[in-house]
Formats: structure tokens, C-alpha cells, sequence
């Protein structure tokens, strides 16, 4: 039966990967850890994040995109096994949010990381509005583990702190290019037929290259071997990434196409070609403090 449920949770383009890569039965004994329901200790967790990551396809121009919804906590909270809530919307601004205002039953993925304890949970998918705000039927939930999260002890909420108008782009700026070589942390949304994901990608600053105004480079870490990710890639190339400066709030939202690689060796790398760039300073309210870096993180080649 876990073997049944198992191959039910992977895709071909997960599949593919984890063949290549030599996993698949670890990936099938890791899969378990997915399921339909919240459980109590999952529902908490929600409750006491000020920050939820949400990624989707917009359905009118097709891309991808991952979006920040930030509130005091209990913003985000569980409203039965198979629901969560979430009070209000993103920014007017955000490039989702016709997405999510206008569009029911729209397949979302989205990631709740806590810094403070180095934990994460997403709660995978379907779209629908409320009187509230919005609210996801959940189809897969589930945890990660703490490898590559930068460890930020405390954060704090500026009230009067309010988004500035966006910056839109076809390509990187020479100051957006910084930005991205010296985060710590991104997060990636991925789509695939019958869904979407939305995942944290950490390591030491410098980890992300701009190798033009129009690509960036990042390698693929050594995870839980499930390659959610990289297989909706491989099955979808659309993909929409999210930079955040966890001190003045400004965020980096971009959107394009991205492709695993592999080499002979064995290591993977993840090309990403922009295609716009949504640049919003003070976009959160939310202040953090330094970072602790994670011992898992590897030492940036070049």
C-alpha cells in the first residue's frame, strides 16, 4: 500500500529525475512523509507565521510567479483538516493578484518558513476567494527538514512601513544583480498539469549567480530526494522566483524559464532566463535580524 501511494505521489517529471539520480526508492520511502490533511501540529505552525509564500500561474499571461502575503500572525490558519485561511491579500501591486482575486479554483503552492526555528511546511492546492480574503483546499501537506535555513532569531513589524511603487523589467539591473548574489535565501514556484509548488532555496551569500541581465545560476543541493521541484521543471519549465532583503522588506519577484542540469560528476545546477522582473522596495513590513547561517550550507564555488 505505501508503495501504491508513493508512486501516486510523483509525477514523470519527478520520476525522471529521481531515476536519473539514482533515488528512487529512497524518494518512495521519503514520500510518505506527504499528506492530504493538516494535522494539529501543522495548524500551530500556521498560526504563528507573520510571512506565507504563495506560487502560482496566472492564468491570463501564463506565467509564473511567487508572491509574499505577510499579517500579524493567525492570518493564516487552518479552518478545518483540509483548509487553510488566509485573511486579505497581496499588494495591489504584486503581480499575482489578479490571480488570486479574480480566479477560483486555481491551483496554488505555498511555503511557510520560520526562521527562528528553521522550519517550513507546504500546503499544496486549490485556490478559492472568501469574504475574507482567500482560502486553499489542501490536496498535499507536508514538512521539510531545517537543511539550508538561515536561522533569524527575531523579527519585528514596522507599522508605518508601506510598498513604493514597483519597478518592472525585461532584464536585471546592475543593482538587482547584487541584490541576488548576496542573499542567503529564494523561493521558487514551479507548476506541473495537475498543480503547483512552492519551495525555499537557501545557502551562503553568493550561492545565486547573475551570470547576465538576463540568467541566473544556482546549484541544486543535496535535499530530501523527492525533486518536486526540478521535476515539475523538467515536465513545465515555467518557473517564478522571490528575493526578499529581510531587513528593508524590498522584494525581487521574478518570472521565466528554467532548466536542470547535470554534469558527469554528478552535480546539478538549475538555469533560470528572465523573462520580467518586479522589483518593489518596502514591498513587507517585516524587519529580521542577522542571520546564522546554516552549518548545511556549502561554501559558494567561484
Amino acid at each position: 500500500m505505501a508503495a501504491a501511494e508513493a508512486i501516486e505521489t510523483y509525477h514523470a517529471g519527478s520520476r525522471a529525475v529521481q531515476d536519473r539520480v539514482g533515488v528512487r526508492e529512497f524518494a518512495d520511502h521519503v514520500g510518505q512523509i506527504i499528506g492530504q490533511g493538516i494535522k494539529p501540529v501543522a495548524a500551530a505552525f500556521l498560526e504563528l507565521q507573520p510571512l506565507l509564500i504563495l506560487g502560482a500561474a496566472d492564468p491570463a499571461t501564463g506565467r509564473v510567479w511567487a508572491s509574499p502575503l505577510t499579517g500579524t500572525p493567525g492570518f493564516v490558519r487552518a479552518t478545518g483538516p483540509h483548509q487553510i485561511s488566509i485573511t486579505g491579500t497581496p499588494s495591489p501591486t504584486d503581480p499575482l493578484t489578479p490571480a488570486l482575486t479574480e480566479a477560483d479554483d486555481l491551483p496554488v503552492g505555498t511555503i511557510a518558513l520560520d526562521p527562528r526555528t528553521r522550519r517550513r511546511m507546504r500546503v499544496d492546492g486549490r485556490l478559492r476567494r472568501t469574504a475574507r480574503g482567500l482560502a486553499i483546499e489542501a490536496e498535499r501537506v507536508f514538512a521539510n527538514c531545517p537543511k539550508y535555513i538561515q536561522r533569524r532569531e527575531s523579527y519585528e513589524t514596522i507599522a508605518d512601513r508601506a510598498p513604493a511603487d514597483p519597478r518592472r523589467t525585461t532584464e536585471l539591473t546592475p543593482s538587482q544583480a547584487e541584490f541576488i548574489t548576496a542573499s542567503d535565501t529564494f523561493f521558487l514556484a514551479t507548476v506541473h498539469d495537475h498543480g503547483a509548488d512552492a519551495s525555499h532555496r537557501g545557502g551562503n551569500p553568493g550561492f545565486v549567480q547573475a551570470t547576465s541581465p538576463r540568467e541566473l545560476i544556482w546549484p541544486d543541493y543535496t535535499g530530501n530526494a523527492m525533486f518536486l521541484s526540478l521535476g515539475n521543471l523538467v515536465a513545465d519549465p515555467r518557473a517564478g522566483l522571490l528575493f526578499l532583503d529581510w531587513t528593508t522588506g524590498t522584494t525581487l519577484q521574478l518570472t521565466g524559464r528554467a532548466s536542470p542540469e547535470f554534469d558527469e560528476n554528478g552535480q546539478r545546477r538549475v538555469r533560470f532566463t528572465v523573462a520580467e522582473a518586479v522589483e518593489t522596495p518596502t514591498a513587507l513590513p517585516l524587519r529580521w535580524s542577522p542571520p546564522e547561517y546554516s552549518p548545511a550550507n556549502p561554501t559558494p564555488l567561484g
